[in-house]
């Protein structure tokens, strides 16, 4: 019997071993497929802050296609703008409705926001996610579009915006209803209203949080893998850095003067070269705002005015009316440029009417006397004799003579066979080489050589 008892008791202590070491390995095994995964799962995420605009489309494509050649998990967008221009947020909506990559709009930090723009992005993404204290909403196209419309093109673009949300918030099965009032009141909701009413997905503190939420998620019958995932990001490169500067309003009205004063200043001074270079480099800078930004043509229209008003001033003084009328044409031209863009995108008067008041002190100062300068008369050399009285020292035909200019004893000629006296006053008309042509100011007499 007690034999029995301790052969059973080995057998129990070595069965049991046997589990416990089976156990073991399995949850070894687990941890170093868990550990795998982790270590193989990485995520893209980029920033973007500030007004939609061309740059943050190129921005945010380079970003998806970073993620995607790399075999990333997803790609998180960390948001906080305003609104931005509709062509633009059009564009990156249809990116993201056909990326293949998971993409996370995340509206971060605290006190961030994805007003009006930002409302569409935020809604087109796979997931949707906010911090707390963060709001979406405000997509009205006015906002969105910038300038005075009519009845007809408001109500079209009201439309269309409207048609626009609704179809993205259907496609990603969101609240519809909401985001269209979105759009037609300009409703805003702040992070935990947005939860409550299905526009946003979660709600997170921080990345680290929102990479546990979304782990498991399903995308497109793909489980998402982001718990403890390392994260790569993106930061904007130099040239999107570069057309983020010069597409901002006021530097596109520094450029404008810029290449104003740098052609006028070559064409009044010819050969500076660097006013002329300066200004050629900004037109061209110009030139690629004007085709990626929505600017009115009429303002253009109205500041080319004011430089014609500027130059002719110049030449016929006005006693200022015409100064004074160019610079109300190029202060309302620089403030409709800007008239299509949104509200956040617009230009203060704090550029304006510095702008405006450097261009006048600009054309009646400097411009004045170049322009005078060069097309006026010479005020220098022998062409500033040309004009001038000169007396006659010996009779001057068409054959030769003398006569006294400035202290100075010069040959002069004559032409068509006129004849000037000796002690007569005759006009200097141009110099040959050390001769002076001349005609006669008094009495001429007529002569014939043979």
């Amino acid at each position: 019997m007690n034999r029995n008892i301790i052969i059973a008791i080995i057998l129990f202590i070595t069965g049991s071993a046997f589990v416990l070491q089976d156990q073991d390995q399995n949850q070894d095994e687990a941890e170093v497929n868990a550990q795998e995964t982790t270590e193989t799962s990485t995520v893209s995420v980029i920033r973007v802050k500030g007004a939609i605009g061309p740059p943050t489309k190129n921005y945010i494509e380079r970003g998806k296609r970073i993620a995607e050649e790399a075999g990333h998990e997803a790609l998180i967008m960390e948001l906080d703008t305003p609104g931005g221009l509709l062509n633009t947020t059009q564009e990156i909506v249809q990116l993201f409705l056909a990326s293949e990559i998971p993409i996370i709009v995340y509206v971060t930090p605290e006190g961030a926001s994805a007003g009006s723009a930002g409302t569409f992005i935020t809604l087109a993404s796979h997931i949707a996610a906010m911090a707390p204290a963060t709001n979406i909403g405000a997509a009205s196209p006015v906002t969105m579009g910038g300038g005075q419309m009519d009845t007809v093109a408001q109500k079209k673009i009201m439309e269309h915006s409207i048609s626009l949300i609704e179809s993205i918030a259907e496609a990603r099965g969101r609240n519809a209803e909401w985001a269209k009032s979105a759009v037609r009141d300009g409703a805003s909701i702040t992070s935990r209203e947005a939860l409550e009413k299905n526009v946003i997905d979660l709600i997170a503190s921080d990345l680290d949080e929102l990479l546990d939420q979304i782990h498991g998620m399903e995308v497109d019958d793909r489980e998402l893998n982001t718990r403890n995932a390392e994260i790569n990001r993106i930061d904007t490169n130099l040239a999107e850095n570069f057309f983020s500067f010069i597409l901002r309003p006021e530097v596109m009205l520094i450029l404008t003067l810029v290449a104003i004063y740098g052609i006028v200043g070559e064409i009044t001074n010819p050969g500076a070269i660097v006013p002329g270079m300066s200004g050629a480099i900004a037109l061209i800078l110009l030139l690629y705002g004007v085709a990626a930004m929505p600017i009115n043509v009429a303002g253009f229209l109205l500041i080319f005015l004011a430089i014609a008003l500027f130059v002719i001033e110049a030449f016929t003084p006005t006693y200022g009316i015409l100064l004074t009328g160019g610079a109300v044409s190029f202060f309302l031209g620089a403030l409709m440029l800007f008239q299509d863009m949104p509200d956040e995108m617009g230009i203060s008067l704090y550029w304006l009417v510095p702008a405006t008041l450097l261009t006048v002190l600009f054309f009646a100062w400097i411009v004045t006397y170049g322009i005078r300068a060069q097309f006026g008369e010479n005020r220098a050399g022998l062409e500033s004799l040309i004009g001038q009285d000169a007396q006659v020292l010996e009779t001057v035909d068409s054959d030769g003579g003398r006569v006294s200019v400035a202290g100075e004893y010069w040959n002069a000629v004559t032409r068509d066979g006129k004849v000037i006296e000796e002690g007569e006053r005759c006009e200097i008309v141009e110099f040959e080489g050390l001769k002076i042509v001349v005609k006669p100011k008094n009495k001429i007499k007529e002569t014939t050589h043979g």
